[in-house]
């Protein structure tokens, strides 16, 4: 059994040494500065540290103190631990910080697991004295405890629901002919380089209110954004996946598949749901299919669609934005060609309907047939930033600014004079119209003629 102690906070303080012949102030009057009195935590997953943290102590004055001692508030049996000039103490005194000089205090946590389900406080406090004045830094930090799964096998249908988060340290493998359901407001979080392989069904299916959460366990803020933490969704050749009112978000790509259905069920469906902030990619596909409606992708290294060696890609009711801040991106966000190498091509077939294709680059959609293989292209009432002028038919937009309302805050919601308000296609005899067409990304109903995109206006 774990303990259900804490083995918290490694602080390495870095001082240094009083100056020759550097007058030592005895008064009570000087003080050390500290830049932080409270050092709050994110959330942090027990049995997984932190990122560290730092607390600058500057002496102001003109001559040296001598700090007679830092100490944890708990002493030896505080939950914190001490690594004061490279050792393990729970105290140490005497040290000389000269004048106009400075230390910083380094802080780390691991919270090791008990009982509790919802996230928990824990606290101490450094407590640093110099000529007769004692000066307090608070730690406090929240821990959540988890279910953790190290290169897990999912070999009999599962479900997962929201009591705790998910912890993949490496892989979680779902095995073929094998379900894995998770249920509304469970949060998958994946620890560095683990993924998700899919060779059975994934039937990821969240609510509007508790939406499913995939992501890095780093839940500090410098990490919210960050691409590439985890590897990804994997669905191999026997696989396949419903994901609906979802975030999947901060891996190297979002979700890889490398065949078509083996079934009359779509291999992949994904609808009222985010992908974002991918090194690479959202979705890369190899000769796949790929249903996609009211779903919002953005911010992703390469591409957000990578379709290759035909397939059959459905997306209706999306927005595709390739604003790309961290990336120095080159290619069109969505990318389908017909051909994999020259042995292997296959027959395209793509439907875009009532999307927004929006980016940065002159050209965010493109199309590539390069063999003899059949291309079927339906392409209906899109706004699309393109250099192909022959989309401008069939009620499509193009290079027509979709106006939202604030890309640089992530709002991708359009302004109300959008040109893209009252502009889609009905859907309302569409097969997926009743299951996943009828409400948009917000859950608000939607009616016709809508608007192009995942929002509704």
């Amino acid at each position: 059994m774990r303990s259900l102690y804490y083995s918290l906070f490694t602080i390495i303080i870095i001082s240094a040494g009083c100056r020759k012949d550097e007058r030592i102030s005895t008064d009570v009057n000087t003080k050390l500065t500290l830049s932080n009195t409270t050092l709050l935590f994110d959330t942090i997953f027990t049995s997984i540290g932190s990122t560290t943290r730092k607390i600058k102590v500057v002496n102001k004055n003109n001559e040296a103190l001598n700090i007679s001692e830092i100490k944890l508030s708990g002493g030896a049996a505080s939950p914190f631990a001490l690594n004061i000039n490279g050792q393990n103490l729970s105290a140490k005194n005497n040290l000389i910080l000269n004048g106009k000089d400075s230390l910083n205090i380094f802080v780390k946590v691991t919270i090791n697991p008990d009982a509790k389900t919802t996230p928990f406080l824990i606290q101490d406090s450094i407590i640093i004295s110099s000529n007769g004045n004692r000066q307090a830094v608070q730690l406090l930090a929240y821990g959540q405890n988890a279910v953790f799964i190290n290169n897990g096998i999912i070999n009999t249908n599962t479900t997962w629901n929201k009591n705790l988060p998910y912890i993949i340290n490496g892989s979680v493998n779902i095995k073929s002919g094998t379900t894995l359901t998770i249920q509304p407001g469970a949060k998958i979080y994946f620890h560095k380089d683990a993924e998700m392989n899919i060779d059975g069904f994934l039937n990821a299916s969240g609510s509007h209110a508790e939406p499913i959460l995939f992501c890095s366990d780093r839940l500090e803020t410098i990490y919210s954004n960050e691409p590439g933490q985890w590897k990804g969704i994997y669905i191999s050749r026997t696989g396949g996946g419903m994901i609906k009112n979802a975030t999947i978000k901060n891996a190297s790509v979002g979700i890889t598949s490398d065949s078509l259905s083996a079934n009359s069920n779509p291999k992949l469906l994904v609808s009222n749901s985010i992908i974002k902030n991918m090194q690479v990619a959202a979705y890369v596909g190899n000769h796949s299919e790929f249903l996609a409606f009211n779903n919002l992708f953005y911010n992703c290294g390469n591409y957000l669609i990578y379709a290759i060696g035909g397939g059959n890609y459905n997306f209706k009711q999306n927005t595709f934005v390739g604003f790309n801040p961290d990336f120095p991106r080159k290619t069109a966000a969505l990318t389908f060609s017909d051909y994999l190498n020259n042995k292997v091509y296959n027959k395209l077939q793509i439907e875009l309907t009532n999307n927004i294709i929006w980016g940065s680059l002159n050209n965010e959609l493109d199309i590539m047939k390069k063999t003899s293989a059949i291309l079927q292209l339906n392409i209906f009432n899109n706004l699309i930033k393109t250099t192909n002028l022959t989309y401008n038919l069939n009620g499509n937009l193009i290079n027509t600014d979709p106006l939202f309302v604030s890309p640089g805050l992530e709002n991708y919601n359009v302004l109300v004079s959008s040109p893209v308000i009252k502009k889609g296609l009905d859907l309302s005899k569409d097969p997926y119209f009743n299951s996943y067409l009828n409400q948009d990304l917000n859950n608000k109903p939607r009616f016709f003629p809508s608007t192009i995109g995942c929002y509704e206006n």
